[in-house]
C-alpha cells in the first residue's frame, strides 16, 4: 500500500477546501441557518412529529441533505478537474494502484462532507436542543453515507465530459430525491399509496436510519436502512472497479 501516494492525493484535495472556504463550509451553514429560520416559523404551527418537536425533527434530514450534496460534489469535481486539465495521466503514471487512487479521492471527499455535517450539527444546537440516542449508529450512517455517495460522485466525475453534466445528477436527481425522502416530514404522514411509492426512493432509508440514531423513531426498520445503504455502497464499489478495469472515460 503506497501510503505516501494516498496522502499526497488526500492532502491536495483537502487543501482545495481552504481555497474554496465560502463554497465548501460557509455556504452549507448559511443554507442550514435559513432552513431553521423558515421552518422554525412553520414549527410554531406543528407541535411535534412522533413525540419530537418539529425543529428537532428537521435536524437529521438537513444534515443528510448536506452530506449527500457535499459528498457527491466534492468527489465528482475532485476527479473531473484532473480530467479537464489533463493531469489525470500523471495520476495514472504514478506508482499507485486503482484502490489507492480511489482511497485518496474518496477519502478526502468523505472527510470534507463529514466536517460539514458536524458543523451543521453544531449550528443546529444554536436553534434547538436535541439529543443523540444512538451515537454509534449515527457515526455508522455518517461513514456509510459519505463513502457511498463519494463513490457515486466519483463515478459522476468520470462520466461527465463538461461542467454542465457535472451538475445534472446532483441538481436533477439527488436533490429532488432528498426533498421527497422524508427530510422535512414523516413518510407516515402521507396517504397509504404514496407511502408505498416513497419506499422506492433510496434516500428514504438513509434519512430514516439516521433519524432513528437521534430519536429512536424511523419510517423504515433501521436494519433495513443499514442493509440498503450497504447495498448501495457495494454497487458503487463494483461500478468504480469496473470503470478502472476497463478504463472507461479515463484512457480516451
Amino acid at each position: 500500500m503506497n501510503l505516501y501516494g494516498i496522502r499526497a492525493i488526500y492532502r491536495f484535495e483537502m487543501a482545495r477546501t481552504g481555497r474554496t472556504l465560502m463554497q465548501s463550509i460557509l455556504s452549507p451553514v448559511i443554507s442550514t441557518t435559513l432552513y431553521f429560520v423558515v421552518f422554525g416559523a412553520i414549527g410554531a404551527r406543528i407541535t411535534s412529529i412522533d413525540g419530537v418537536s418539529y425543529t428537532a425533527f428537521l435536524i437529521p434530514g438537513l444534515v443528510m441533505l448536506s452530506l449527500l450534496m457535499q459528498s457527491v460534489s466534492n468527489a465528482s469535481f475532485g476527479i473531473y478537474f484532473p480530467k479537464f486539465v489533463g493531469t489525470i495521466y500523471e495520476v495514472h503514471s504514478a506508482p499507485l494502484s486503482y484502490l489507492e487512487i480511489i482511497t485518496g479521492y474518496v477519502g478526502a471527499a468523505a472527510t470534507k462532507a463529514i466536517v460539514v455535517g458536524l458543523i451543521i450539527l453544531a449550528t443546529a444546537r444554536v436553534f434547538v436542543d436535541y439529543s443523540i440516542a444512538h451515537p454509534a449508529v449515527m457515526i455508522l450512517f455518517l461513514l456509510m453515507t459519505t463513502v457511498a455517495f463519494s463513490l457515486f460522485g466519483f463515478i459522476i466525475g468520470i462520466w461527465a465530459d463538461n461542467f454542465e453534466k457535472l451538475q445534472v445528477v446532483p441538481l436533477m436527481i439527488i436533490t429532488p430525491l432528498t426533498f421527497l425522502g422524508g427530510s422535512f416530514y414523516s413518510v407516515h404522514m402521507l396517504p397509504p399509496f404514496w407511502q408505498r411509492v416513497t419506499l422506492f426512493n433510496p434516500v428514504v432509508y438513509l434519512i430514516s436510519g439516521f433519524r432513528w440514531s437521534f430519536y429512536g423513531i424511523a419510517d423504515v426498520n433501521v436494519g433495513i436502512s443499514i442493509a440498503a445503504t450497504l447495498l448501495f455502497l457495494v454497487l458503487c464499489l463494483g461500478a468504480v472497479w469496473l470503470i478502472f478495469r476497463t478504463g472507461w472515460r479515463l484512457k480516451a
